[in-house]
């Protein structure tokens, strides 16, 4: 843009800004002036398939006159970013707003920042979606509405937590569906964006004003909980009221700004609302969905964000999914700092290698911290260039899903408050956490899900995630195993799904307490899918223990066993669950040893030698093969790592698939594998997660892994017409033999990309 042009739209002044890669500089900006109206602007219905690569920019208050929107635009211009999303209004607005008690930015007066910038994403042929932030408002509209404002039990107005000066918004009644409302009617009317991306739409507290209140009496004629408490009836009411009002502001505000813009809609953020809402209803509603997760924290392995993000892809089916990532970090809110350029450039690649759509968000339009824009404007252009092959149709090629339950995540208690004893001679001492060995485990239902996933990318596996709310055939044909880590809470209608897809020759692995609980979280006198485990629950979960074996079954060895030669016993489980079988299993690989003395040296040793109780059960039903542990395996595993653990859990997938993964990965290191088909095209993504920093951030170095060796099954009906290797940039020999393709990629450093151009044969 000249300076000519640029006068029309910039009143100047000179402000120290960060805004470039090279060394801080004096800029001459400050208020935009309003630019024209794109009221005009149509975006097709389908948008939203469109954008592979985002930006939002969270503006803040001191922004204006502080920061340079040409810089940004150039910067997203560098970057091919084909989706834009400004903050645009709530708590503050970036636009000379008409509506009472929307306050304006600080120094924006009647200038137009918002409008300059959506202008500028125009002409580059952009996708523009706005965020708006509703979960605060100012004194002044605190005092004109006091309806608007969130009561604590006391009734008293309830300030921000971070911010004086500022109140919380009650999220359910007249400030979200009046004042919210008219705000995104004025956006949309005058810009004509395509969507808005709200911030803090679905928070847990409560809310105790007049309209909540009332509102949840006449729905469930009970009070308001006084705090979150699993076992109040009134806890139980009160999500399921919030949850009904939330989807009905959902509507009510599509149905608003549709009446404008017929192909907007509301892009709520999603993350840990993902467990508190009914799948089927956000699948009903979403076109598309972000999961904010936006980096890794404490332990957080970095294949976290493929895992996470294949649960917004199961809930969402084939629409395009993405992860919302940053530069900084979340540990003590370090947002405006840069992480290592390969900590975030592996966070990405393994989001972007399960299919999801990176959009990078950045926290305030002065640059503080410049090193980060480099690695974004690297990551983006790979991407661009490479776009052909990331657009992906469908599902993955994986014939492996873990079963993702909402309810046993919601009502499902874990650790166990209070288990038995492991056999009825042990004294309680043997189950006790000692001071030199605490319990490190985590209290979470997930922990057995993320067991099973890392045995999983150990093992070069690749998976996919099912919700259990969700199963029906068409999610479930193209699998050959379906994994459940201790789904504990299935009703009996998911339950009935499950032996559908084993009647249709199906294979099935789970462990511990699964389908022992109903969705309520009610214990059941049995499994409800006893009659595929084969056995029969004989009491409550056993536990903790410690000192306790699994002795293998020599006599009769099996697949399950593989690699695990040479050892009499292996580790057992923290937790047990007692169990008898109810048919005959002629192949009992692993007895359980009761826990014994660990202390003094002189009684440590096994007091039932000769006791052969089973505990791993394996069996066939027609084509069918169930796998059952009645032990935490998958916690464990999650805890421990334990490497004889994620052996039996890889063992045990590829025993139950009875045929050859789709695709195999061989060679040195750890590698996260995914496969894709696109419309003319297959890929293989190799992401290299060899690194000592693997578990906790940040990672400093790259250690790249040598040869690696792809196996891939080629669709039916087609040939391999180039091997393509995207981010090495070369074309590979490769070799094909009854619709196998083979071929060597030399190294990976951080993420390789195994593209296969196909041709109908």
């Amino acid at each position: 843009m000249t300076d000519k042009h640029r006068s029309n739209h910039i009143t100047r002044r000179d402000v120290l800004i960060g805004a470039t890669a090279g060394a801080i500089s004096l800029v001459s900006v400050a208020h935009a002036e309003p630019g024209p109206l794109t009221r005009s602007h149509v975006t097709p219905p389908d948008w939203y398939w469109r954008p592979m690569r985002w930006f939002t920019l969270n503006m803040t208050h001191h922004d204006p006159g502080r920061f340079d929107p040409d810089f940004w635009l150039d910067y997203l211009r560098r970057c091919h970013v084909d989706a834009a999303a400004w903050n645009s209004g709530g708590i503050v607005a970036f636009y000379p707003t008409k509506i009472p008690f929307h306050h304006r930015a600080r120094d924006l007066g009647d200038s137009d920042i918002l409008g300059y910038l959506i202008e500028g994403c125009r002409k580059m042929g952009m996708v523009v979606t706005n965020r708006v932030d509703h979960s605060a408002t100012y004194e002044d509209a605190a005092q004109a509405h006091p309806e608007w404002i969130r009561r604590d039990i006391q009734g008293r107005m309830v300030p921000h937590s971070v911010m004086p000066g500022l109140y919380e918004t009650c999220v359910l009644g007249a400030y979200n569906e009046q004042f919210m409302t008219e705000v995104m009617k004025e956006i949309v009317s005058t810009y004509r964006v395509d969507g808005f991306n709200h911030n803090r739409w679905a928070p847990r507290e409560i809310c105790y004003c007049e309209y909540c209140k009332t509102a949840f009496y006449k729905f469930s004629g009970m009070t308001l909980p006084a705090k979150e408490n699993a076992s109040d009836p009134s806890w139980g009411r009160f999500q399921e009221w919030r949850d009904i009002r939330l989807f009905e502001l959902w509507d009510h505000w599509n149905a608003e700004i549709r009446k404008i813009n017929p192909n907007a809609f509301v892009l709520p953020g999603v993350a840990g609302e993902m467990d508190r809402f009914d799948m089927s209803k956000i699948r009903a509603r979403a076109k598309t969905l972000y999961l904010d997760y936006q980096c890794r924290t404490g332990l957080t392995p970095p294949y976290m964000a493929g895992m996470k993000g294949k649960e917004i892809a199961a809930l969402i089916g084939t629409n395009p999914v993405g992860i919302t990532f940053e530069a900084g970090t979340e540990d003590y809110r370090w947002k405006e700092t840069s992480q290592s350029p390969n900590e975030v450039k592996l966070w990405v690649s393994t989001g972007v290698a399960h299919g999801l759509r990176p959009k990078f968000a950045k926290a305030s339009g002065v640059v503080r911290d410049r090193r980060w824009l480099p690695v974004v404007e690297e990551l983006y252009t790979w991407q661009w260039k490479n776009e052909k092959y990331l657009r992906n149709v469908g599902y993955t090629v994986a014939n492996v899903a873990i079963v993702h339950s909402q309810a046993t995540v919601k009502n499902y208690s874990w650790p166990p408050k209070a288990a038995a004893p492991a056999n009825d001679e042990a004294r309680q001492s043997y189950f006790r956490f000692d001071p030199l060995y605490p319990p490190s485990y985590g209290a979470t239902a997930d922990d057995a899900a993320h067991g099973i996933y890392h045995a999983l990318v150990e093992a070069r596996i690749p998976c996919d995630i099912v919700h259990a709310s969700l199963l029906n055939v068409s999610d479930l044909e193209r699998f050959a195993v379906l994994i459940l880590p201790n789904v504990s809470c299935l009703s009996s209608a998911e339950c009935e799904q499950i032996r559908a897809f084993v009647r249709k020759g199906g294979s099935l692995i789970a462990t511990s307490e699964s389908s022992l609980y109903d969705n309520d979280g009610t214990r059941r006198k049995d499994f409800a899918l006893s009659d595929l485990f084969g056995v029969r629950c004989t009491g409550p979960i056993q536990g903790p223990m410690l000192n306790s074996y699994l002795r293998v079954n020599h006599d009769k060895p099996h697949p399950l066993l593989a690699g695990l030669d040479g050892a009499d016993q292996l580790s057992n489980g923290v937790y047990r669950v007692p169990v008898e079988p109810t048919v005959d299993f002629p192949v009992q690989p692993l007895f359980f040893v009761a826990p014994y003395p660990d202390n003094p040296m002189e009684e440590f040793y096994p007091r039932d030698d000769d006791k052969r109780v089973p505990e791993l059960f394996v069996r066939e039903i027609g084509r069918s093969r169930i796998v059952y542990f009645p032990f935490d395996v998958d916690r464990t595993f999650w805890e421990i790592l334990n490497r004889d653990h994620g052996a039996l859990i890889a063992n045990a997938v590829r025993w139950a698939a009875a045929r050859e993964m789709p695709v195999s990965v061989t060679g040195k290191g750890m590698i996260d594998v995914a496969a894709w088909r696109q419309k003319d095209s297959m890929t293989v993504h190799l992401v290299n997660l060899t690194n000592p920093m693997m578990m906790k951030p940040p990672i400093r170095e790259i250690f790249p892994v040598s040869a690696q060796r792809v196996r891939l099954r080629l669709p039916d009906g087609a040939k391999a017409r180039a091997v393509k290797l995207l981010t090495a940039g070369i074309e590979p020999p490769f070799t094909v033999q009854d619709s196998w393709l083979e071929v060597t990629v030399p190294s990976v450093e951080i993420h390789e990309v195994v593209a296969v151009d196909l041709q109908t044969v």
